[in-house]
């Protein structure tokens, strides 16, 4: 059903070393923020949360004159140490679950199109709880990361993933959706697999991607894999089913090499040395080695689930806490 009251909207943005980008995203966004509330039914008491994921720079500093100069819009969120950005994410998405009707999550680089947010915020007037971005297309990306994002996608959909392609993190999500991520306790995150899991009803916004606004990026390749790992190893036990799918194809191959090898030595006929000995027994070493390691990954994220820690420690809060009342 759809929802005409005045909405108030949370703009989340993770930073990590962004002094550069800051001085441009702030202004655009508090401008976003307020074509809201003038042309989009939006309440003025929407805002916007940056959380600095333990910069080195000056990132927390003019997060922090941001807060002053625009007490009533901005707010902001620093961590004690670099948690990475899905939790940086869910720091800023924790900080305003219950303080807001709706929460837009957003890169600070601000490579999304601003002008999708009204577009999500209709949506979700509309009925939807979730609000995928969608990239049209990615022109603006490297050749690399367009091979990767491709290959990323098609994997995860051949191995029983629901994602939705070329969906990053910019989403909008209800109070009710936020509610029901709060549940999801669990430490390694991949906020993009999850959002199948939290509602149903969900709705897509299709926009195209523009250049950096400033400096480099700070999800290099090494980083974009991590996540792929972990988007895999936490919604897929395919590779482990891989795992007994080669082992049974490497044994029925085995034992017709055993029956041939049997069949020549009643014949009498020479069996191959070197080759016959040395290709197989590589092939099983290198065969063992990978299957220890994909059932380490597995390994790994139960040990990281049981321990139980904390995804991330707040260290300040720029100029004001919310509360009920905000």
């Amino acid at each position: 059903m759809a929802n005409s009251k005045p909405l108030t909207i949370a703009i989340v943005a993770p930073c990590f070393n962004e002094a550069e980008a800051l001085p441009i995203s702030i202004p655009r966004l508090i401008s976003v923020i307020r074509d809201l509330i003038i042309n989009h039914n939006c309440s003025e008491s929407s805002y916007l949360v940056l959380v600095d994921d333990g910069s080195k720079d000056t990132t927390w500093d003019q997060i922090s004159d941001a807060a002053i100069s625009f007490p009533n819009m901005v707010r902001g969120v620093r961590l004690s140490r670099n948690a990475g950005h899905q939790n940086a994410l869910m720091a800023g998405l924790s900080y305003v679950t219950g303080h807001c009707d709706a929460a837009i999550s957003i890169d600070v680089d601000l490579q999304d199109d601003l002008e999708a947010l009204p577009l999500m915020v209709a949506e979700h007037r509309s009925g939807a709880e979730i609000v995928l971005g969608v990239k049209a297309s990615r022109d603006a990306d490297p050749a690399i990361k367009k091979f990767t994002a491709k290959a990323f996608y098609k994997g995860m959909h051949w191995m029983g993933v629901d994602l939705v392609e070329n969906h990053a993190d910019c989403r909008l999500m209800s109070a009710r959706a936020l509610e029901n991520l709060s549940k999801f306790p669990e430490y390694v995150l991949f906020l993009r697999g999850l959002q199948p899991l939290i509602h149903s009803r969900i709705a897509t916004v299709n926009y195209h991607i523009g250049h950096r606004l400033a400096g480099q990026s700070k999800y290099p390749l090494k980083k974009m894999l991590g996540l792929a790992l972990n988007g895999i190893t936490s919604f897929s036990v395919m590779p482990l089913r891989l795992i007994s799918w080669t082992g049974a194809v490497v044994f029925v191959i085995s034992l017709m090499f055993a029956l041939v090898a049997f069949a020549n030595a009643i014949e009498g006929q020479a069996i191959p040395g070197w080759a016959s000995i040395t290709v197989p027994l590589y092939l099983l070493g290198g065969l063992t080695m990978l299957s220890i390691g994909i059932v380490g990954e597995y390994i790994g994220k139960i040990f990281l689930e049981v321990k139980h820690r904390p995804r991330f420690l707040i260290d300040e809060i720029a100029h004001k806490v919310l509360n009920d009342n905000d």
